[in-house]
């Protein structure tokens, strides 16, 4: 099945992906390789991908997503997939790459997580300038 991908900008910094179709080596797979990097370039940190409609996904698919990953890490960035199907699930399990390719069940979850995560940053940056604040005054 030919591989589609729907970008939803839900902020300047957020966005969910959804794909239907196979994850695999193809022109298709690099179109949607090019798309989410464009997105990333133009300022996208928080990422949710949906795949709830990829019913496949070999070693180039694979790669595309750690690869995503590791351009949003680099930003300070966050990945979350959703909607991942047992056969698509187990592929990450046989690689070890679901120890950080975050999955959640659907795509309503993984942006309320990024979403806290993000609350959650805010809270720790705040501190993190009012204790430098604080502490200025004793030296």
């Amino acid at each position: 099945m030919l591989l589609t991908a729907e970008i939803d900008r839900l902020s300047p910094e957020t966005a969910v992906v959804t794909f239907q179709g196979s994850l695999t080596l193809g022109t298709s797979l690099k179109v949607a390789d090019s798309q989410l990097q464009s997105a990333i370039a133009a300022g996208v940190t928080r990422l949710v991908i949906d795949m709830s409609g990829v019913d496949f996904l070999d070693s180039a698919g694979l790669g595309m997503l750690v690869y995503i990953y590791g351009a949003l890490n680099e930003k300070t960035g966050t990945l979350r997939l959703c909607g991942v199907s047992q056969r698509v699930a187990s592929v990450f399990r046989l690689t070890r790459t679901d120890s950080f390719l975050v999955m959640d069940d659907c795509r309503e979850a993984s942006v309320a997580a990024l979403n806290q995560a993000f609350a959650n940053l805010a809270v720790v940056v705040d501190l993190t300038v009012k204790d430098q604040v604080d502490f200025a005054g004793f030296v």
